[in-house]
Formats: structure tokens, C-alpha cells, sequence
């Protein structure tokens, strides 16, 4: 690449940073970030284990964050150095190394900016995901534990904490259902765009006769409710009921009533949660997901009522959103953004970044 090319490239990538830069808010960052340190310093933190996990964990997000963009700057700041010194000493190895850091820089740009894109109104809260076996009997009972097990393995490998809610095993293989949580901020703005049904084509390992059968698989995902969303339950209008939790094949893993499922009478709504704990936790973990299902039928009727007065009565996202393929070749497609993979193994074990970056960007396209 020529040297002027180069030049010109490095200006557009020192622009664009500088874009992200604003749009992230250094200053508001680093503002934040003292706040919640001297909230961590104080005596009491601890008091409250929960309030105190909520104020460590984003206080090391906001870290990451502002560390994050203070290194990619400076890897901008030095590529200008790299080039100058590989060109003024006629180094092709060290002009070899300075296109490699220039891709490199590309990539983590291009990552950085898609979390620019999001800006929703509950964008920055954490999530909670639920995965449901939909049409293909045992099959699909089997896809939806891939996709638990894909979510999970994705969150691990960005140091995401997580907690399983709730589980439901199916009796031959798989679960029925799963409720889990992604503990980091910007985890709904994230996540949301997996929200649909997914398809898995591929021979049967259920089907003694080996034929091909096509299952699938529902993801829903929402923002997990904070104080300020005020999301009243009367419990006139709740039903629990307590049981023992169950683990695969029906086995009992509790040997008391501590698992615990509540039904919203009024909207019919049921959840539950048996991770092992105090039925008076397992209780509390149960009402925040149902406050968070009934934030998103809220935020779904005040939507309706938008695309109404729009003239907007269609649901852009339509119903399948991704396709798994193993057989008769193997492919994983994004049928919104087109975006693909080769290789569903590397997708089941958590490699989904470039499905969801894309589906942020088309996400943010059909917004216009």
C-alpha cells in the first residue's frame, strides 16, 4: 500500500474513533466510574450482596469500557509510527507487521462502533433469555439445549456472568424450556437481536431410519427491570405454587419445596425458578423475570399503538430469523442480514459474534 494511501487511510481511522469517542462519552465515563469507586470504597458495601455485585460489576465494566477505547486510540496514535519506521528502513517484515496491526485495528473498530449503534431506550440493561423447544418433538427439545449451551458458551468467552433461572428437561433428550441471565450491561441491546425462531435441518440422531428432520427452537430476550420502571404486581393477582426442583430424566435434585412457580392471573403469564436456592430466593428470582415479561408486554402495546398511528402494522422482523444446516451441507444463515458461517460446530460453541454484530447494524438500517 502505497504511502499516501496510507496516510489517508489512518485520518479515516483516527475520524471515525474520534466519532465513537463522542458518542460513548469519556468524560460522562470517567465521571461514572468515580462515583461507583467511592461507592466500592464505602465500609457497608457488602451489607447489601446484591447491591454491592451490581455496583462492582458495572464499575468493572465502565473500566473495561474506557481502558478498552484509551488502547485503541493509542494503537491508531502508533500505526503512523509502524509505517514511517518500516518505510524509512526498507523493512518488509516490519511492514508486514504494521499491515497485520492495521487489520487488526480495522476489526476492533468496526466492533467498537456497532456498540455505538446501541441506543434503545433499554439498550443498556442486563438480559434475560429464554429458550423454548418449539415443532420437532425430541429434536427440537435437543436444539434448544444447543442454543442454552451456545448463549452460555458465547457469554463465556467475553467473561459475561451468568445465572440459570430455571430449566425444564424434556423426558428423552434436551429441555423443554430455560430461563437464564447475562449479568453485564448492554447485554439486551446485545442479545435482542437474536429474539425469534430458530431452525435446525440435519439426519435425525433420534430417527433410527436416519432420515433428515427440521426442528425448531424460540428465543426470547428482555431487559432485565430496574427500580425506576415501576411495575406494580398486586398479589391478589398471583398464583404460587412451590414444588420440588427436578434436574434431567425428572431426577430430584432438592429434597424440599423450593423451587417455585408464579402465574399472573390477570395476563396469564407464568415463570419459574428452581436453581437450587431458598425457596424465599427462588421466589424473588421468579418476580423479576415476571416484572421483565410484563415491561415487554408493556413496551409491545405501546409499540403496536406507534406502528398503528405510522401505519406500521407488519412486524419487520418476521418469524424465522436463522437457519442451521447440517445436512445436506453445513451452513449457518442470518435470514435478516444474509450474514453466514461454514462451520455450526464453531457457532454451537459460542462464536456468534459476527450474526449479532450484523444484526445490530441491520437492526439500526431499518430504524431509518
Amino acid at each position: 500500500m502505497a504511502v499516501v494511501d496510507i496516510s489517508e487511510e489512518l485520518k479515516s481511522l483516527s475520524s471515525t474513533m474520534g466519532s465513537i469517542e463522542a458518542v460513548l462519552d469519556l468524560d460522562s465515563l470517567r465521571a461514572d466510574i468515580a462515583v461507583l469507586e467511592e461507592q466500592a470504597a464505602a465500609p457497608s458495601l457488602w451489607d447489601d450482596p446484591e447491591a454491592a455485585q451490581k455496583i462492582t460489576s458495572k464499575l468493572s465494566h465502565l473500566q473495561a469500557e474506557v481502558r478498552k477505547t484509551e488502547a485503541l486510540r493509542g494503537r491508531i496514535d502508533d500505526l503512523g509510527i509502524m509505517f514511517e519506521l518500516a518505510e524509512d528502513e526498507g523493512d518488509a517484515d516490519a511492514l508486514g507487521e504494521a499491515e497485520a496491526e492495521l487489520e487488526s485495528v480495522r476489526k476492533a473498530l468496526d466492533e467498537m462502533e456497532v456498540r455505538t449503534l446501541l441506543s434503545g431506550e433499554y439498550d443498556a440493561r442486563e438480559a434475560l433469555v429464554t429458550i423454548r423447544a418449539e415443532a420437532g418433538g425430541v429434536d427440537a427439545a435437543d436444539f434448544a439445549e444447543k442454543l442454552q449451551r451456545m448463549y452460555l458458551r458465547w457469554a463465556e468467552r467475553h467473561n459475561y456472568k451468568t445465572e440459570v433461572y430455571e430449566t425444564a428437561y424434556a423426558e428423552e433428550a434436551g429441555i423443554k424450556s430455560t430461563t437464564f441471565a447475562v449479568e453485564v450491561p448492554y447485554a439486551y441491546g446485545t442479545l435482542s437481536v437474536e429474539q425469534g425462531t430458530h431452525r435446525l435441518v440435519r439426519i435425525s440422531p433420534f430417527d433410527n431410519q436416519g432420515r433428515r428432520q427440521t426442528s425448531f427452537a424460540g428465543v426470547e430476550v428482555l431487559p432485565v427491570v430496574e427500580q425506576t420502571d415501576h411495575i406494580e404486581i398486586d398479589e391478589s393477582e398471583l398464583r404460587v405454587d412451590v414444588y420440588r426442583s427436578s434436574g434431567p430424566g425428572g431426577q430430584g435434585v432438592n429434597t424440599t419445596d423450593s423451587a417455585v412457580r408464579l402465574t399472573h392471573l390477570a395476563t396469564g403469564i407464568v415463570v419459574s425458578c428452581q436453581n437450587e436456592r431458598s425457596q424465599i430466593q427462588n421466589k424473588a428470582s421468579a418476580m423479576n423475570v415476571l416484572q421483565a415479561k410484563l415491561l415487554e408486554r408493556r413496551r409491545q402495546e405501546e409499540q403496536a399503538k406507534m406502528n398503528a398511528l405510522k401505519g406500521d402494522g407488519g412486524n419487520s422482523w418476521g418469524n424465522q430469523m436463522r437457519s442451521y444446516v447440517l445436512h445436506p451441507y453445513q451452513m449457518v444463515k442470518d435470514l435478516r442480514t444474509e450474514f453466514e458461517m461454514g462451520n455450526p460446530e464453531a457457532v454451537f460453541g459460542g462464536e456468534i459474534d459476527g450474526f449479532i454484530e450484523a444484526g445490530i447494524r441491520w437492526r439500526k438500517q431499518n430504524e431509518k
